[in-house]
């Protein structure tokens, strides 16, 4: 029971700080992660909040997930979407609502921030082995449908966001290109720390 408390502690503090770290690189205004591009492309062209974007987004890849795997669509997954939908609308509509980067530099310290918060949280979210964002799934899945390495099916999948985020104008920038290439090298830095950090306190 400790131990489960523990994961379920870890997956929605995990998914608060990943939350807000999308939020902050949303508002620093530099260019976000190619699929949170996307979600903000699509609530500027479209309508609707980013958050409801991040659950119907997550929606289309759980399925297309199951299509690619041959397999059930990961419907637990659902909830993960939605409380990432929710705490994102709720960092963003309330908590940030009236907040705004002034000049370049306080933008590049919220962007750098942004990261450093979104990395860290996805060490703390992967922990809990609940089940994952349908993004991280569909690079699992695109590995397995195409028979590529880890490295070339994330490629593959941010690549595909980032087009569509061009098509509808997301925030795509200098900082997409900085998120792409650093979420992983810092998440691999936290997520040793994290883990040791977890099972001291499940012991």
């Amino acid at each position: 029971m400790k131990s489960f408390i523990v994961r379920l502690i870890s997956f929605i503090l995990g998914l608060s700080l990943i939350s807000f770290g999308v939020s902050l690189t949303i508002k620093a205004e530099l260019g976000t992660g190619a699929w949170d591009a996307l979600n903000v492309g699509l609530s500027k062209t479209i309508g609707l909040t980013v958050g409801s974007w991040v659950f119907i987004v997550g929606i289309v890849l759980i399925v297309l997930n199951a299509i690619l795997m041959k397999s059930r669509p990961d419907f637990l997954a659902v909830i993960t979407i939605f409380l990432a939908g929710l705490f994102i609308d709720g960092w963003l509509l309330v908590v940030l609502d009236t907040f705004q980067a002034n000049g370049l530099w306080e933008q590049i310290v919220v962007f750098v921030v942004g990261v450093i918060v979104l990395s860290f949280g996805i060490a703390v979210y992967l922990q809990a082995n609940f089940p994952l964002i349908p993004i991280d799934k569909l690079m699992l899945a695109i590995q397995d449908r195409l028979g590529v390495s880890m490295g070339t099916a994330k490629t593959i999948g941010e690549l595909s966001a980032l087009v569509a985020a061009f098509l509808f104008s997301g925030p795509i920038g200098l900082g997409t290109l900085i998120v792409t290439f650093t979420i992983g090298p810092l998440v691999q830095l936290f997520a040793p720390r994290v883990h040791k950090f977890q099972q001291r306190l499940q012991t």
